[in-house]
C-alpha cells in the first residue's frame, strides 16, 4: 500500500464490530478527525461590533493571555508528537490536531486584537524532551479543561454574556476541541494495544507522572499559591462562572458541564471511545451531594 493510500484508508462501514486497538479502530479515530475538519480561516472571521458594555465584560475576563498561550503550547506540543510517528495515517491526523490547536491561537490572537484586549507578553514554549510526555499532558489536560470549558460557554451563551454572533464565531473552537479529546483518548487505548511489550511500563509511568502533575496543577489552584499562572488558568475553569456574571453551585455546574459533554461528543460514531475519567468523577460527587441553584451575582 502506498503513502497515499495509507492515507485515504477509509472508515469501517458503520453497524461494523470495532476492536479496541485493532487496525479498524485506527481508521476509525484517525478518519473521524481528518473527515470532521473545518477549514476556516481566521483571517476571514468577521468579529462581531460590539457595545460598550459587552467588550469590557469580554475584556474583563482573565483568561486571554493565558489561553493564547496554551493554544500555541498545546500546537507545539501535538506538532513535535507527529514528528516521532511513522504510521501515514496516524501521522496526518496528528498533523491536522496540531494544525487545529495553532489555528485556535490564531483565532484568539485575532480576538484580542480586534477587542484591543490587553496581554501579558507570551512565554516562550520551549520544544518538550519527551514528545509523547508532552503530547499525553496536553491531551489529558484537555479531557479535564474541555468538560468545564463545555459548561462555561454554555452558561456564557444562556446569560448573554457572550453575543449571539460571538458564540457563533467560536463555536468551530468548541466542536474542534470535541473532536480533539476523542482522537486523544482512543488514541491512547489505540496504542495501549499495539505498543511492543517493553515500552507498556514506562507508558503507564508517563501516565502517572501527568496525572499526577496534573492534580498538583489544580492543587496549586486551590491553594492559589504564589504566581502559577497555569494554576490561575484552571481556577477560572472551575470557578469562571462569576466571571460571566452569575453564581452557580458545583452540582449545577457539574450538571451544566456534563450535558454539554453528552451533547457535544454525541453526533461522532458511537464506536468511539469517551473520555470517562472527569465525567465520572462528576457524576459521583453529584450521588454525594444535594443540588444548588443558579443565581445572579449581586454587586
Amino acid at each position: 500500500m502506498s503513502m497515499m493510500e495509507r492515507i485515504e484508508a477509509p472508515a469501517p462501514p458503520p453497524g461494523e464490530p470495532v476492536r479496541r486497538g485493532s487496525e479498524a479502530h485506527l481508521r476509525l479515530f484517525c478518519r473521524t478527525l481528518l473527515d470532521t475538519h473545518d477549514p476556516y480561516r481566521p483571517a476571514l472571521i468577521r468579529w462581531p461590533k460590539l457595545d460598550e458594555e459587552t467588550r469590557r465584560r469580554i475584556v474583563s475576563l482573565p483568561v486571554w493571555d493565558m489561553a493564547v498561550a496554551a493554544e500555541g503550547r498545546t500546537g507545539l506540543y501535538v506538532r513535535l508528537f507527529g514528528e516521532t510517528v511513522a504510521d501515514p495515517l496516524l501521522k496526518a491526523a496528528v498533523e491536522m490536531d496540531a494544525f487545529e490547536e495553532s489555528r485556535h491561537k490564531l483565532v484568539l490572537s485575532d480576538l484580542v486584537a480586534a477587542y484591543d484586549i490587553a496581554i501579558e507578553p507570551e512565554p516562550e514554549a520551549l520544544p518538550p524532551r519527551d514528545a509523547e510526555w508532552a503530547f499525553m499532558r496536553a491531551g489529558y489536560s484537555e479531557c479535564i479543561d474541555s468538560v468545564f470549558g463545555f459548561g462555561l460557554f454554555r452558561l456564557a451563551e444562556d446569560t448573554g454574556f457572550f453575543p449571539p454572533e460571538l458564540v457563533d464565531t467560536f463555536e468551530p473552537v468548541m466542536r474542534e476541541e470535541a473532536r480533539h479529546i476523542l482522537f486523544f483518548v482512543n488514541w491512547v487505548a489505540w496504542w495501549r494495544r499495539n505498543m511492543p511489550w517493553w515500552r507498556r511500563p514506562l507508558f503507564e509511568a508517563k501516565v502517572i507522572a501527568v496525572w499526577i502533575a496534573l492534580i498538583w496543577e489544580r492543587i496549586d489552584m486551590a491553594k492559589g499559591m504564589g504566581d502559577n499562572s497555569r494554576a490561575r488558568e484552571n481556577n477560572f475553569t472551575l470557578n469562571g462562572s462569576k466571571e460571566l456574571g452569575v453564581e452557580v453551585s458545583f452540582a449545577q455546574l457539574a450538571r451544566i458541564c456534563l450535558a454539554e459533554n453528552d451533547r457535544r461528543l454525541a453526533p461522532y460514531d458511537a464506536r468511539l471511545l469517551r473520555p470517562r475519567f472527569v465525567p465520572a468523577m462528576m457524576r459521583l460527587a453529584l450521588r454525594l451531594i444535594r443540588g444548588g441553584g443558579l443565581t445572579p451575582v449581586t454587586t
